[in-house]
Formats: C-alpha cells, structure tokens, sequence
C-alpha cells in the first residue's frame, strides 16, 4: 500500500467482477416488474387523471374542461348525499362487526364441547362470494315471500319492508355485511388471543384482580395492534362495497342506498359520463387514502 491505494487481494479482484454480474443480471428482475408496475398502476391512474379534466363521452369526442368536473361535483348535490351515505353506511358496517368479531374472538378461545365445530360454522358466511349472498338476502328480505318477515309473524311483530324502504334500506344493508364479515375480525382477534402471554394473566390472579379488569389492563391493550389491523381492513372493505349493495338495491329505493360506488358506476357506465366517473374516481380515491394513512398512523401509535 503506498499513500492513499489500496492494491486489491486476488480474492477480491476476482470478487469485484461477480459484483458487477450480479448487478447487471439483477435488471432481469426488476424492470419486468417495474413495467407491469407502471402497466397496471400507474398508466391508469394518469389515465385516469387525464379524462378527469376532459367532457369525456363513451362513443363520442372529448373537450378539456380542466376542473370543471370537481367544480361540478362539489356542487352536485347526489354526491354530495352519496357521499354521506357511504360514511353512514362504513360506520355502521365497521363498528357492529367490530364489537361482534370481537366478542366471538373471546368466547371461541375459551374450551367448550364442540368447539371446533362452532368455529367452522361461524366462518361459512365469510367463505360465500358477495354476489351470492346477495342474492341469497334478496329472497329473505322480500315483503311478502322472505323468511325474515315470516320469523317475524312468528312473535307478533309487524313485517318491515326491509330494503324496499327508504328510512330502513341502509341498516338492512349493513345487517348483510355484518352476518358477512364479522368472522373475518374473529379469525384476526382470535389469532392475537392465541399469542398473548400467560404471566400476566398469572401475576394479575395473584394480585386479585377480576377477569373484567384482567380483560381491560391487559387483554384489550395486548389486543390493540391486532384490532387496529381488523379495523383497518374491514374500513376499507366497507368503503369499497359495491356488488352487495348493487345486486341487492340497485342504489334504491330512488337513491337512498346510493353510495359512492353506485353513484360512479351510473355514471360511467349508465350515463356514459366518463370525464365525471374519472373525477368522482380521484376524489374517492384521496378520501381512501386520506383514511387507511390515519389509520396506519394510529396502528403505528397503538404499537409504540
């Protein structure tokens, strides 16, 4: 070594070369993925982006409008109204299969007879596709014809209308997501159940304390990142709803069950309005992204 040069070992002249190999065979790799990135993703939503800001019509010509679609959306009011119906909607769709998932996480990881059996009953509703059951609560909820109004006549009580009912139409809709999902937050719960430690529990014994206050200083807080987990999937989920509420109500009765899904779909593809549909899609997209930060967030707290 003179000065500041190094003079390479023949173990490592011979390693910098293979280096240079690898790096060159490691491009095979990666730009296929980076094409079917930019194929699938990006050129879509820059697509997209750009019939946003045109009068774009299905079989006819399109005109730069420039923001006039967000203008107009911000002003029409059956978004707006679609808008607050799909934060109804997720609220109720989260909230109920939440406290339920939850709930049954803490009785199924407790031993009774037949356990194993209950558990797989409980998780057949999450195995069906959306399509088919809604269809199958289609039937059930008819007023005339439908098992649920039959149960009902069976204790006294007047039938609903269910779906068919402006003031009942968004909760029925929920009651189909929740018998739908709520075994999914019972499988994360239940999985988070099955990994907490036993010392604590042990020393909280010692110490007095009933299972309530075990459940609430230690259970729930050891919890957390997995319920934050279920929480943030079945958000998500909810805010995306679609084929449900579409095979079930159309969007009816009128536009009661008309969420933003339902709405951007008419649009684009009743109303061949493609320009609008694009917008409606950007602004959607942002409300979804603007959510799942916050809620990542808020996992990222709850683990500190």
């Amino acid at each position: 070594m003179s000065g500041n040069t190094a003079t390479l070992s023949p173990a490592g002249a011979a390693i910098a070369p293979r280096r240079r190999n690898y790096a060159r065979k490691y491009w095979m790799f990666i730009v296929p993925a980076g094409v079917v990135v930019v194929g699938v993703i990006l050129f879509p939503w820059l697509f997209t982006l750009f019939m946003s800001t045109h009068d774009w019509k299905i079989g006819g010509g399109h005109t730069f409008v420039g923001l006039d679609n967000y203008r107009k959306l911000f002003t029409d009011e059956r978004f707006l109204w679609s808008v607050l119906r799909t934060l109804y909607f997720t609220a109720m769709a989260v909230f109920f299969p939440m406290v339920l998932g939850v709930a049954a996480a803490l009785i199924f990881n407790h031993k009774f007879p037949l356990r194993g059996l209950a558990r797989t009953l409980f998780i057949l509703p999450m195995m069906a596709t959306p399509v088919a059951v809604a269809l199958v609560w289609t039937m059930m909820f008819h007023p005339q014809l439908g098992v649920l109004n039959w149960l009902l006549s069976q204790f006294g009580i007047p039938p609903s209308m269910w779906v068919y009912d402006a003031r009942t139409v968004i909760p029925t809709l929920v009651l189909v997501e929740v018998w739908h999902w709520t075994p999914l937050v019972m499988l994360i719960v239940l999985g988070g159940l099955a990994s907490l430690p036993i010392d604590p529990y042990e020393a909280a014994k010692i110490d007095g304390a009933s299972p309530l206050q075990s459940f609430w200083h230690i259970t729930l807080p050891l919890l957390a990142p997995f319920i934050v987990v279920a929480l943030i999937i079945r958000t998500i989920d909810a805010l995306k709803a679609f084929d449900t509420i579409y095979v079930i109500t159309q969007g009816g009765p009128g536009t009661s069950s008309e969420t933003i899904n339902i709405f951007l779909y008419l649009q684009g593809f009743a109303y061949y309005n493609m320009g609008y549909a694009s917008a409606v899609v950007v602004v959607f997209f942002s409300m979804i992204v603007g959510l799942a930060s916050l809620l990542l967030w808020t996992r990222k707290r709850v683990k500190a």
